[in-house]
């Protein structure tokens, strides 16, 4: 009986997610595919902030049509506010405002942005008027002496720039570029101060900002590049190799030294930026014939969703597929892993530091958590207060990781910190009592089964073909947790099993 019950629940849960799948793919023509050459992105920047009860401004740049992109259709969406739009230094400025406002607020701005067919016509610009450097005092001294060696050797503007450019990330740094970087420079900082000794040469220059269009992106980070006019067009240079190629995928968003955001009235203002491939003629046709036909699909799908949480649900959808994985492989195959799901979240957190740092990291600070956890053995600390110091020493092990790859200059080592802490904990807490019961062998095998688990979990959850039919079809995981709960009725013999039994069958 219990048997039928787990047959009868399964093709149910199956009939309901094929159903689903056949009206949204065959009825309303959702693609089941992803249209990879989409010439088009949605930007969306999300403003949040709290309000103290009084009259509240916030000011966003918004991107404009330019040489590679045309902005081809913009939404504000705000409760209550007024909105103005107005062109300013030959940027655009979206304006919010409101007469009193409580507690926390949120405002969206979304522009669906496609690639200009057309290649743009090459004309003389007039020289713009010079701005003024901002240098003063020793600091202008400093710059006169940078100019100076940099016109030595140099044969035109451009190649200027880019000596100007290479003494500012010369390593290690000359005093003068230290006094006017100041200590950590960022991209920004060395836009900044190369615009600066630019302009103090008598050549016009200028910061631009944008965004770089990579699907899929919750937070995009800002991006400074640094203009020149030269010859009646403007040179654009990457302030941290003295590139003039600007590429393909760079949105140019505002320019000037000013910050993509400006509020009044307010705290705690900050403003992301999603990207996320636009959903082109099939997707799009399919989104509106079913909000026709059946407009609670909409309604009641992801797709109603801002942007950033939308980011966030197409790798939440993707756990119960890294689950079902890890069930295959530990009840079907016998792999042994610490911890049920543990290679799941390790996997999620390979999606940040690439696959061969992840493994780097992870058994790094697993193996000096072993040494610290071998120590406290001798102190007959009680379990909890074990695993809280244990927690403790891993946390401080991330950081130390974290700031040693950053002075290494290994960006991926600061990705360390979205490893799962407590799971991490637990893993050096169970690997040193497997230690102590069944032996270094046994416990080596955990964690190495640990770690291939989650690569083969990692290098399915980052495709992105199936992150697209999971999110576009969330039914899908309704064959999921059929399939799980088959497996958990299964209690034949493992694959790695099988050598054991040999000679069983034999006899």
């Amino acid at each position: 009986m219990n048997r039928l019950h787990l047959l009868l629940v399964t093709g149910f849960l199956t009939a309901c997610a094929i159903s689903l799948f056949y009206y949204k793919a065959f009825i309303l023509r959702f693609p089941i595919l992803p249209d990879e050459e989409s010439q088009a992105w949605i930007v969306e920047a999300h403003i949040s902030f709290n309000a103290r009860g009084r009259s509240v401004m916030a000011e966003l740049f918004i991107p404009k049509n330019y040489d590679q992109f045309l902005i081809m259709d913009e939404s504000f969406i705000s409760r209550g506010y007024g909105l103005s739009t107005h062109t300013e230094n030959l940027n655009r400025k979206a304006l919010w405002s409101i007469r009193k406002a409580y507690g926390r607020q949120g405002l969206y701005y979304r522009a669906i942005v496609h690639r200009n067919p057309v290649e743009p016509q090459k004309r003389r610009l007039k020289r713009p008027k010079l701005p003024e450097s901002g240098l003063s005092g020793v600091k202008l001294e400093a710059a006169r002496e940078i100019i100076s060696r940099a016109r030595e050797k140099s044969a035109n503007t451009e190649s200027f720039v880019r000596r100007i450019i290479e003494y500012l990330n010369e390593r290690p740094a000359s005093d003068n570029v230290k006094l006017l970087l100041g200590k950590r420079p960022d991209q920004l900082k060395k836009a900044k101060t190369a615009a600066s000794l630019v302009i103090e040469a008598g050549i016009p220059a200028r910061v631009a900002h944008g965004v770089f269009l990579v699907p899929l992106t919750e937070d995009a980070p800002l991006v400074h590049r640094l203009e020149v006019f030269d010859n009646g067009k403007w040179l654009s240079f990457d302030p941290g190799s003295g590139e003039t190629t600007v590429p393909e995928n760079f949105l140019r968003w505002w320019q000037g030294p000013y910050a993509l955001l400006s509020t009044q009235g307010v705290y705690s203002a900050r403003v992301n930026v999603g990207i996320q491939r636009y959903q082109e003629e099939a997707e799009l046709s399919a989104v509106e014939e079913a909000r026709l036909k059946n407009p609670n699909l909409i309604k009641f799908s992801l797709l109603s969703l801002p942007l950033e949480t939308q980011s966030v649900y197409r790798i939440l959808l993707m756990v119960p597929i890294g689950a079902l994985i890890v069930v295959i492989l530990r009840n079907i195959i016998g792999l042994k892993t610490f911890g049920t799901f543990m290679p799941v979240l390790i996997a999620l957190a390979f999606r940040e530091t690439e696959l061969i740092w992840g493994i780097v990291f992870f058994t790094v600070i697993i193996g000096v958590g072993l040494l610290v956890r071998s120590y406290l053995e001798h102190l007959k600390l009680l379990l909890v207060p074990r695993i809280a110091a244990i927690l403790t020493v891993v946390v401080l092990l991330m950081m130390l990781v974290s700031i040693i790859t950053h002075l290494m200059d290994i960006e991926r080592g600061l990705s360390v910190a979205l490893f799962p802490m407590v799971i991490m904990s637990m893993t050096i807490e169970r690997m040193s009592t497997v230690w102590d019961e069944l032996g270094a062998w046994e416990a080596l095998k955990h964690g190495a089964g640990s770690l291939f688990v989650a690569a083969i979990v990692y290098s399915v959850i980052k495709l992105e073909t199936l992150q697209y039919i999971v999110f576009m079809f969330p039914e899908t995981l309704l064959v999921v947790l059929a399939l799980a709960l088959l497996l958990g009725r299964y209690s034949g013999y493992r694959l790695l099993e099988l050598g054991r039994f040999r000679a069983l069958t034999r006899g």
